[in-house]
């Protein structure tokens, strides 16, 4: 089952990006920093160089539907597997945001969390995730290279995680009333749109990406090279779009059944949807399609990573290996609904049409996709003569789109 995901941080004023990394609330943690090279620098820590004793138990943050022990469904379970091959007893704690992940790895009562790509430099810039050792893991070897020492998970080229399952943010459509079917995201972001009162969007601050992704595509002048890289004049035309739209829009959703039931009853006939969503619609008989449109989308690569206070750094990297081995994290993409990280996993899904669904593997379909990634004032498209807008003042601005 799809978690819902709300990724807002707090609108308090930041000053940098050090700021951005303790948006939730204080850390202890030393803190990173951006250097006169204009990269940001964590703060200085070693990785794991070997493996101790199993400490007997490990204590998770993690999306709902990632750490499964049977209890809502019988027939996903790989906690237990996992405590009965490791010894190490899973404790975990269910965040329902992504800066409830940031607060709760704050607290160092933790080993690990499952983040998304707009908490991970948070994470590591305020020195509460520690690098990781890869060679440590050794179904890391197996996992698709596309996702390994990105820029949502590593820092100079060090890893900070282990990345999990992968997704885009499509657009649906109701195939019975949109017509004809759109191959681009125009329709959801025109002025005089035809689906005016029935477009929906997603509820996040984040979603400020999808119109610069948007404005990259239609608009070249403003020289946009990542939407999660906005000098202000390029941030300002995004807002400025969503803005426009926000008078077309029937409904923001970031409740997936929600969203669902939006587009069964026609109170949503278009908008930003995933995969799962779109197959559970289907699987409902509501007449939709899902689509990635001809200037691509975003998406969502989540990475375990781990706590640089870990009190149960064995166990936590016992987690890592087993949530990636192919068994795992067939079992996990299935249930979740996203595409494996590991290309193993593809052999082992229940369905066999599963990764093709999903299109697992295929670097052509997700180059097309800008995963997630924390917007930062050190440009993450390179820029040297350029300063970004940070998350921050994205929640802010989302605030005054939808008010």
């Amino acid at each position: 089952m799809r978690v819902t995901r709300h990724l807002a941080a707090p609108a308090a004023a930041l000053t940098a990006v050090l700021l951005l990394a303790t948006a939730c609330g204080g850390s202890s943690s030393p803190s990173g920093s951006v250097g006169s090279d204009g990269k940001l620098h964590p703060p200085k820590m070693t990785a794991q160089q070997t493996l101790g004793k199993k400490e007997g138990a490990v204590n998770l943050i993690a999306w709902a539907g990632y750490v499964e022990d049977g209890s809502d469904d019988p027939k996903a379970d790989w906690v237990h597997p996992f405590e009965r091959q490791t010894g190490c007893t899973v404790h975990v704690k269910i965040a329902g945001t992504s800066d409830d992940m940031v607060s709760l790895m704050k607290t160092g009562q933790y080993d690990a969390v499952s983040a998304s790509g707009d908490a991970s430099l948070r994470l590591i810039a305020s020195g509460d995730a520690a690098p990781v050792n890869t060679a440590l893991v050794p179904n890391y070897k197996d996992v698709f290279a596309d996702l390994k020492l990105q820029a949502w998970n590593s820092v100079n080229g060090v890893a900070y995680g282990i990345p999990h399952g992968y997704g885009a943010n499509l657009l649906m459509y109701r195939t019975d009333k949109v017509s004809p079917a759109p191959t681009s995201w125009g329709p959801v972001f025109a002025k005089d749109s035809p689906y005016k009162g029935h477009i929906t969007a997603y509820d996040s601050p984040i979603y400020i990406a999808d119109a610069a992704l948007y404005l990259m595509r239609t608009r070249p002048e403003l020289g946009i090279h990542n939407p999660y890289a906005l000098d202000q004049k390029q941030f300002d035309a995004a807002v400025a779009l969503l803005r426009q739209q926000n008078a077309n829009i029937g409904e923001y959703w970031s409740d997936y059944l929600k969203e669902v039931s939006a587009f069964k009853s026609g109170d949503s006939v278009l908008g930003t949807t995933w995969q799962v969503i779109a197959n559970t619609a289907q699987s409902e008989k509501v007449p939709v399609k899902a689509v990635l449109p001809s200037e691509g989308a975003t998406g969502w690569s989540d990475t375990w990573m781990l706590s640089a206070k870990a009190q149960h750094p064995n166990c936590a990297y016992a987690w890592f290996n087993w949530i990636v081995s192919p068994q795992v994290n067939a079992q996990v993409a299935e249930y979740f609904g996203e595409a494996p990280a590991n290309r193993l996993a593809c052999d082992h899904t229940a369905n066999r049409t599963f990764c093709a669904d999903y299109h697992a593997g295929e670097s052509a379909y997700y180059k097309r996709v800008w995963f997630w990634t924390t917007p930062i004032p050190q440009c993450v498209d390179g820029r040297k003569d350029a300063t970004c807008v940070p998350y921050a003042k994205w929640v802010q601005a989302w605030t005054s789109i939808k008010g």
